[in-house]
């Protein structure tokens, strides 16, 4: 622990402890730290993939004792989950996961058409070049790859990186916590019915066309393509969504 000389009363000097932590309680917190983590991610792919039920109750000491670890930062977790609105915590009856109802994926996707296509503005404003115009390719040459394989949860991962990494180039954080906020809430209908969708070869020739006015600087043009592609998807999800008689999911 660290520690200070102050003057004493008798004029002289003595040493006093400050508010530190020793190296033992250093190790403790970030340990506590690690393990919330790691039950935030377990717990927020179980959410994404389905495997926790929506509308069905968990209690907090069995998602405690599901995932090997004390309450404490189980419940750290389901905090964070409930703040970005994945779950709600109910006194008593423990973690219930939200359901997305239509007219919510609707204003979702209002919210991402918007943001991520300012954000697409922004990064092609910034000249990207490099390293990070390779990064870009890649994850379109990834949803190409996957599709040729008929592989749509590979694609689909793909997808997901390329959005995140446009929305990363804008260097917005704002930006970049919203729509990372708003598209995990949208994540899970989008995997529910990834099969039910007409194969995205459509979806990748939008994208490698938004790469490429990125890389020619014309950000207007980057901007519209894009807003017109977010908005293409989010009409035909809520078209399917209404066609199979969901309202929710």
């Amino acid at each position: 622990m660290e520690s200070a000389i102050i003057p004493g009363e008798d004029g002289g000097r003595r040493r006093i402890i400050e508010n530190s932590m020793s190296k033992s309680d250093l190790d403790k917190k970030n340990q506590k730290a690690s393990l919330t983590q790691q039950a935030y991610s377990k717990l927020k792919e179980r959410i994404m993939t389905g495997k926790f039920s929506v509308g069905e109750h968990y209690l907090e000491p069995e998602i405690a004792e599901m995932l090997g670890i004390s309450r404490t930062p189980a419940r750290e977790a389901l905090i964070r989950l409930s703040q970005e609105g994945l779950i709600d915590l109910k006194p008593r009856r423990g973690v219930l996961v939200k359901p997305i109802f239509v007219h919510d994926l609707k204003e979702i996707y209002e919210v991402l058409t918007s943001l991520e296509s300012t954000a697409v503005w922004l990064a092609a404003k910034r000249r990207i070049a490099g390293k990070d115009m390779r990064r870009l390719k890649s994850a379109v040459d990834e949803m190409d790859e996957a599709l040729e394989r008929d592989d749509l949860d590979a694609w689909a991962a793909a997808d997901v990186k390329f959005h995140m990494l446009l929305v990363e180039l804008g260097n917005n954080n704002r930006i970049r916590q919203l729509v990372k906020t708003y598209f995990d809430q949208a994540h899970r209908v989008r995997m529910l019915t990834l099969k039910l969708r007409p194969k995205p070869v459509d979806s990748n020739k939008d994208h490698r066309a938004v790469v490429e006015m990125i890389e020619k600087d014309k950000a207007e043009e980057a901007r519209r393509i894009h807003y017109e592609h977010r908005e293409k998807a989010g009409e035909l999800l809520l078209s399917l969504l209404e066609s199979y008689g969901f309202t929710q999911l």
